[in-house]
């Protein structure tokens, strides 16, 4: 059987194709994500600190088991090229489901015992309402096959209905009146109605099947990411674990939001490497293609993550003041170093993307568990002693150790490359603007009120385009060119 083609490139060169794509999926999801930002705030401006705390124990204690669910079957069904796509499909969707399953048994044990180590019998019953949505993401593998083919206009409308509709229960619920349980049933409501869309969209029948080959297949690439989930849940609960015990469910709710917030420019960058994904996989072998693109897709990335942390550190202060209310002013802090983290953090981000598509995942494994090590070592202990404070001097040696892995596997996978030379490159634009508004400050401000902070933020953006023009122009219009190119007659 001829294998069935992996893109439909409608004329234009896969180059053009993928840049194409990345103005849909970052149209799409910046606008899903700038979505569930607002949720954030919105639903936190209903909410006590309290009460939003409950909420990061569930999403946080619930949500990292759910990594082990999520082991690479959707990478590595992107990745293969067998002749049957359809069959190809339905062993993936049918492992898919082996691995919900599981992790549904896993997190209805694992319920009672985090009310029980929390201490509050009242995380029971949303957390078993938690529990009921996870079948419904294993029904969306469906979109899986929009992905492969890079048909993303198609994957992300019928993604959305999972954020929008989620969004919209939760705010609704919040104003209600109904606390933490609008987060939940939001979750819920979301999960499902993503669930129905795909099934009806999905252009193969779903049907359970899978030789013991092909399992085996799946598992010498999935069981470094499986590592990495596993990593993911230490630190994710240790974090809760120790931020409870050192401050308190208030205190969770600070990290929490603090989190929240910052990752809101991982959900952003993710576009990149979501887009990417696909096409790398389809090049693995051309090494050089390979390093083009990650450093070309890295700089670009950076555009965005690194003055949206640096902005969030600038800005904290008056996010609370102007914005979610002064009950957050102890989480200041602690929001200004999950912005730094945030925007470092974006060097070589999508690193793991090409492993992952030339099938090496090992070294993703290697680079949880140093990082992991660091973070029972040096960030526990940490948060125990400093509460807030310590917490956040760990997080910083955590990611550096993250970064050291990175920058090490990414030299040897691509000869000649330069970490720091890359990162000061990436965050070049971003130090002008930083420095204008430091020194405006210095010179006495723009005033203490919502005007002036507005007037500051104006000149962060207005200096960052400035400098992003003057040093990535070449960049800019190369990128512009794919877009503007028509299709091959």
């Amino acid at each position: 059987m001829a294998a069935e083609p992996r893109f439909d490139l409608r004329g234009r060169t896969l180059r053009q194709h993928a840049a194409r794509g990345t103005v849909v999926n970052t149209v799409f999801l910046v606008g899903v994500n700038a979505l569930a930002l607002v949720r954030g705030f919105l639903v936190a401006g209903f909410l006590t600190r309290g009460e939003y705390g409950v909420w990061g124990v569930l999403t946080i204690s619930l949500g990292t088991l759910l990594v082990l669910r999520q082991i690479g079957v959707s990478d590595r069904y992107v990745q293969q090229d067998e002749p049957d796509q359809e069959r190809a499909f339905q062993v993936a969707f049918t492992l898919e489901c082996i691995f919900t399953a599981a992790s549904c048994v896993l997190l209805l044990i694992a319920v009672p015992v985090i009310a029980l180590v929390y201490g509050h019998a009242g995380l029971l019953l949303p957390g078993f309402a938690i529990v009921a949505m996870v079948p419904a993401l294993a029904l969306q593998s469906p979109l899986w096959v929009y992905y492969r083919r890079m048909e993303f206009g198609r994957q992300r409308t019928l993604q959305a209905a999972d954020p929008v509709v989620g969004s919209i229960v939760a705010v609704a619920l919040a104003a209600a009146g109904l606390g933490y349980w609008a987060l939940v049933l939001g979750a819920l409501a979301g999960a499902w109605a993503g669930a129905i869309v795909s099934v009806r969209a999905s252009p193969y029948p779903l049907r359970f099947r899978a030789g013991r080959a092909e399992a085996r297949s799946y598992l010498r690439f999935s069981w470094p990411i499986a590592i990495g989930g596993l990593t993911s849940i230490v630190i994710s609960q240790g974090t809760i674990l120790a931020g409870e015990a050192a401050v308190g469910l208030a205190g969770v709710g600070a990290i929490t939001l603090a989190a929240s917030i910052s990752q809101y420019s991982d959900r952003v960058d993710q576009i990149v490497t979501q887009t990417l994904y696909p096409a790398i996989a389809a090049v693995q072998d051309r090494r050089e293609t390979l390093f083009e693109v990650f450093v070309k897709s890295n700089r670009i990335a950076l555009m965005w993550g690194a003055p949206f942390g640096v902005g969030l550190a600038l800005f904290a202060s008056d996010l609370v003041t102007y914005g979610i209310g002064e009950r957050w002013r102890p989480a200041v802090g602690l929001i200004e170093v999950f912005g730094v983290i945030a925007a470092v953090n974006h060097v070589g981000f999508n690193w793991s993307a090409f492993f992952r598509a030339r099938g090496e995942t090992r070294p993703l494994a290697t680079q949880a568990l140093v990082t992991t090590a660091v973070f029972l070592a040096v960030t526990v202990p940490l948060t125990l002693a400093g509460g807030l404070n310590g917490l956040s001097i760990g997080m910083v040696a955590m990611v550096g150790a993250s970064l050291a892995m990175r920058a090490f596997y990414v030299m040897r996978l691509f000869a000649g490359f330069s970490p720091l030379r890359h990162a000061l490159r990436g965050l070049g634009p971003t130090v002008p603007a930083a420095a204008a508004v430091l020194l405006v400050r210095l010179a006495g401000g723009l005033g203490d009120s919502l005007a002036g902070a507005l007037a500051e933020l104006v000149l962060f953006v207005a200096v960052f385009a400035v400098a992003t023009g003057v040093l990535e122009r070449p960049l800019l219009r190369e990128a512009a060119g794919y877009l503007r190119a028509k299709p091959a007659a």
